[in-house]
């Protein structure tokens, strides 16, 4: 883990019904205003346990990056540009939230990742340009529906045009539980758990296309602007869930990102 400059640790909360921005500071949660501005502390102090961690961005649109470990290839080529997908901005969850899987969603995966969150606008940005428009970093799990996805075997059968709804169902992106300033998002551990086994562990040292690469790439053709937020990969293999269980996605410097799965009702 890299330090970049002085590192803080930003939440987005609730409390009394109110969403707020805050910032952690020992033991303290400090209530601010314009995150991605002057961050003005409003002088309102709440301790932890007293509101619920929301998602900690407010993106207005994201983007992922599919295909960028080598260890999640399985033998497919190697792509030779970022390959991106859309997730809508409904799809978000926060730290503690559901998973909550359709009835016909019988092949749903966890992927651990990497989310970074754009501070300025990017557009047709050098690689020097997109590494110092990152705001912070935070976990997140882009969780997939493989049948929706890729077809059933062994011809694709009911394979979607789009991957409108196995990328994008309602509670299939949680991030969270923080959002972190001042680390470099090339070389940090990714692990995930499910239920306690750990089933993911990678640097993002090992990305195919490094985080300002492909923020770089992406601004070639669509502008980023403050607060969207990039799913950059994940590695290895992945698993299909179940009602009851509990996916942790840990990075280093971050936190623990935890999930439970539940059938929807």
């Amino acid at each position: 883990m890299v330090l970049l400059r002085c590192m803080a640790i930003y939440v987005r909360f609730e409390h009394d019904g109110i969403k707020s921005w805050g910032e952690l500071d020992g033991g303290r949660l400090l209530e601010i205003r314009d995150l991605l501005g002057d961050r003005v502390p409003t002088g309102r102090v709440f301790a932890s346990p007293s509101v619920n961690f929301l998602a900690p961005c407010e993106p207005g649109k994201i983007l992922a990056v599919g295909r960028n470990f080598r260890s999640h290839l399985h033998g497919r080529p190697e792509p030779q540009n970022p390959e991106l997908f859309y997730k809508p901005v409904s799809c978000l969850a926060g730290p503690e939230d559901e998973i909550v899987l359709p009835p016909d969603a019988v092949n749903a995966h966890y992927e651990g990742e990497l989310v970074v969150m754009i501070g300025k606008r990017l557009r047709k940005a050098t690689l020097a340009e997109a590494a110092s428009a990152i705001f912070g970093v935070t976990c997140g799990n882009d969780v997939s529906e493989r049948n929706w996805q890729n077809g059933r075997p062994p011809d694709a059968e009911g394979k979607d045009v789009q991957w409108w709804r196995a990328k994008g169902c309602d509670t299939f992106g949680p991030v969270g539980p923080v959002l972190v300033t001042g680390l470099d998002p090339r070389d940090l551990l990714l692990q995930t758990r499910l239920n306690g086994e750990t089933v993911q562990q990678e640097r993002t040292s090992d990305l195919i296309f490094p985080v300002p690469e492909a923020l770089a790439f992406i601004s070639r053709y669509v502008t980023l602007e403050p607060g969207d937020i990039i799913f950059t990969g994940t590695p290895g293999n992945t698993k299909a869930l179940q009602p009851g269980d509990v996916v942790e996605v840990e990075i280093e410097g971050i936190g623990v990102l935890r999930n439970s799965v539940a059938a929807m009702q």
